[in-house]
């Protein structure tokens, strides 16, 4: 079946069987590599995508079911050359440890001040609850939602 859909703002056709699963096509049929494979079984949430701007795994999900609608990875996350606020404030507190769950977790936090712009603790780790990172503890994951929120708010108050 010819499959029309969306990834990073680019309109896209592939021809495919439909039970295709999407991280298989983002990263084996478009290249789009910082798309991971942790678990296979969506617990992990190492390949996390956003579809309509909602973070799913996309282990889970099939070919037919994004047919017509909207996928971001981690490559369309960003402007051309500059850095979305979310992955630049993981750059900046050190949130980034080995890199295998980042993907992931840029994608949940974007995802969260999109529709919390100032989320609390609470709220930070039932968006991310999902994402798992053996590395830094969370810690520096909170603080970089925090910072990336801070500097999204002050972007924002900065453009009216």
């Amino acid at each position: 079946m010819k499959l029309k859909f969306t990834v990073n703002r680019r309109a896209t056709t592939l021809e495919v069987t439909g039970a295709e699963r999407v991280i298989d096509l983002l990263r084996e049929r478009l290249g789009l590599v910082g798309t991971k494979e942790g678990c296979g079984k969506g617990e992990c949430g190492a390949c996390t995508v956003l579809l309509d701007g909602s973070p799913v795994c996309s282990c889970l999900l099939l070919s037919s079911q994004v047919a017509g609608r909207e996928i971001t990875t981690i490559e369309g996350l960003s402007e051309g050359e500059s850095l979305h606020p979310v992955q630049a404030a993981f750059a900046e507190t050190g949130a980034v440890q080995c890199g295998f769950c980042t993907p992931g977790l840029v994608l949940s936090s974007a995802a969260l001040l999109a529709d919390i712009p100032a989320p609390s603790r609470e709220q930070m780790k039932r968006a991310l609850a999902g994402n798992l990172c053996r590395c830094t503890g969370y810690q520096k994951i909170f603080e970089a939602v925090e910072l990336a929120s801070r500097n999204m708010r002050r972007e924002k108050r900065r453009r009216r």
